[in-house]
């Protein structure tokens, strides 16, 4: 008893007495609590091992009359250390010791609350940091000029804008004095929904343009409309009369049909911080420059730049081409692409120093629209354009002309007949790169779905549905299919259940024939046309079923959309371009 009594006391493990509290997370010590006493009472020394239950019960209720036990030898009690805790009290069964823990989970016991403390205190930290940076970036708010939130699941457009702006220190040599900051450099980058591509489409600052009345939202909250200006440089949707992004943002829809969701803005500053983060950006140039104007200074062939050389580089004209944005613009797509594989290559992911340097800098350096504020939305952003290989980022810009109203030409226009197919193309997510094998089957998957026999056009039965496009649509595409086509049984049925962003047309399996035939009348393109079940129409007769969604142009207009990105000058992110 004595040695049992003692073992049980000089074993008991401190870290036994560390609690986790589920309600707290944290650990508490928790000193074992007197053992209950037991429902049957142990029976008093002297008391036969055989007694009955009585015996001892009788002798526990009226101790008061019990007689004093017969003299003898004092037996003495099990000694303990000084500072152990006292033997279990009676009722506590014999032979149940708790058996004695390894060295190795003690020490995971005794570093548990620690090591909760530490992910605490790292996650405490790692938030406010992610605070801080947020407090780096610059917001302005747009309204309706872009979206409120970023998706992860769909293709998405970036305008990307680069004042000309001499705040800032260093920026006295740079830009034009006394500007308010026009938008000097423009990129469009859209990226895939399936991140297999991504295009960026420079806009020239000198492009004539129709900038459409911007509502801008004032500093108290209200809203203020800045009339539109015809026939005016592009840069001059920035900063003029205080427009702000959100009117170039504007502009950008207006001249290429491609609506921005956001937007990120930069001014000379950030060409600098960005370079000296990564340290250095590998640019190319066919011959030896000494530029008067920028100041840049650098051998034939290939060199490093970072801070006011980088600056210099990206803003040189007279030293290259014809001395004009033109030749500007594929210096600063050349330097950008140069960017992207600096900041996706090893040598920076894997230096702690390096990317808190860059995060440091690309946070100051960017102003964004509200919609995007919040540095885990900028980060999603970066890291669903990461998945695009460099190999498959196009850089291109808007096709021009030389503005034909000049006689000194300084300025340029939309060339009609080649950019059209370019804001086609990027508007339907159709790539300027080769595309994946899985893709092409895909697309050939779906461009099979127009291949096969035609039905007559009066054999077609079809119920038409407006889900989008402007009011009166599907009246018009009724009576044109009855009046000019031959669709004698097409029947108008009012406003779809859902919006839809572009015209489908859904059939049963044994009604290819006539979605066929409609597709060709419609100018459908294969991704229009959608297999599944028809419905029945009012005479109890299967019918095709045709729903104009927002890409709808009205009655006879073709909804074809380009399955190949129309020939361009371009170049891409994973080479390099030497400047000349």
């Amino acid at each position: 008893m004595d040695a049992q009594g003692r073992g049980r006391a000089d074993n008991i493990d401190p870290a036994d007495q560390w609690v986790l509290n589920p309600n707290t997370g944290e650990y508490e010590l928790r000193l074992t609590p007197s053992a209950p006493q037991s429902g049957v009472p142990r029976p008093r020394r002297g008391t036969p091992a055989n007694a009955g239950p009585g015996a001892g019960t009788r002798a526990r209720r009226a101790p008061e009359r019990e007689s004093p036990a017969a003299p003898g030898p004092e037996v003495p009690g099990p000694r303990r250390r000084r500072g152990a805790p006292a033997e279990p009290p009676p009722g506590r069964r014999k032979g149940r010791t708790k058996p004695k823990k390894s060295k190795a989970k003690k020490i995971l016991l005794w570093t548990g609350g620690t090591m909760a403390f530490v992910l605490v205190a790292v996650s405490a930290a790692g938030y406010l940091y992610l605070k801080h940076l947020e407090g780096n970036v610059s917001t302005t708010d747009v309204g309706s000029a872009g979206k409120q939130g970023f998706s992860k699941d769909e293709a998405f457009n970036i305008l990307i804008i680069g004042t000309d702006k001499r705040t800032g220190k260093g920026n006295g040599g740079y830009g034009d004095k006394g500007s308010v900051g026009h938008a000097d450099t423009n990129i469009l980058l859209h990226v895939s929904k399936d991140r297999t591509n991504a295009t960026a489409l420079s806009i020239p600052r000198d492009l004539i343009v129709d900038v459409p009345d911007c509502p801008t939202v004032q500093p108290d909250g209200s809203t203020k409309v800045i009339p539109g200006t015809q026939s005016v440089r592009f840069n001059t949707s920035l900063g003029q009369d205080g427009r702000n992004a959100g009117c170039t943002m504007l502009t950008v829809k207006a001249v290429t049909g491609i609506a921005p969701d956001h937007f990120m803005m930069a001014d000379f500053n950030a060409v600098k911080t960005l370079t000296s983060a990564v340290g250095g950006v590998e640019v190319c140039v066919a011959h030896a420059v000494n530029d008067k104007e920028s100041h840049l200074k650098l051998p034939k062939g290939k060199s490093t730049v970072e801070g006011e050389q980088a600056l210099a580089f990206v803003r040189t004209r007279h030293s290259f081409g014809n001395q004009g944005d033109l030749d500007r613009i594929k210096v600063q797509q050349q330097f950008l692409g140069s960017l992207m594989r600096k900041m996706a290559s090893g040598d920076t992911l894997t230096s702690p120093t390096k990317l808190i340097s860059l995060t440091e800098a690309a946070t100051k350096a960017l102003t964004v629209d509200t919609g995007i504020k919040k540095i885990g939305t900028l980060k999603d952003m970066a890291l669903e354009l990461k998945k695009v290989p460099t190999k498959n980022i196009t850089f291109t810009t808007v096709p021009v002309l030389d503005n034909p109203a000049e006689k000194v030409k300084a300025t340029v226009v939309v060339n009609q007949a080649q950019a059209p197919e370019v804001f086609d193309a990027i508007k339907n997510d159709v790539s300027f790169t080769a595309v994946k094998q899985k893709e092409k089957k895909e697309k050939a998957a779906v461009a099979a779905r127009l291949k096969g026999t035609r039905s007559a056009a009066a054999d077609i039965r079809v119920d038409i549905y407006n889900g989008g496009a402007p009011a009166g649509s599907a009246q018009e595409t009724l009576n044109w299919l009855q009046n000019t086509k031959g669709v004698s049984k097409s029947t108008q049925l009012g406003n779809a259940d859902a919006t839809l962003s572009k015209t489908t047309l859904e059939y049963s399996p044994d009604q290819a024939d006539q979605a066929r035939k409609l597709a060709d009348l419609m100018g459908l393109s294969a991704s229009a046309l959608k297999p599944g079940k028809s419905e029945t129409n009012s005479q109890g007769l299967p019918a095709i079923v045709l729903t104009l969604g927002k890409d709808f142009k009205g009655a006879g207009v073709s909804l074809t959309t380009p399955t190949k990105a129309p020939e361009v000058d371009k170049s891409t992110a994973d080479k390099t371009v030497c400047a000349s």
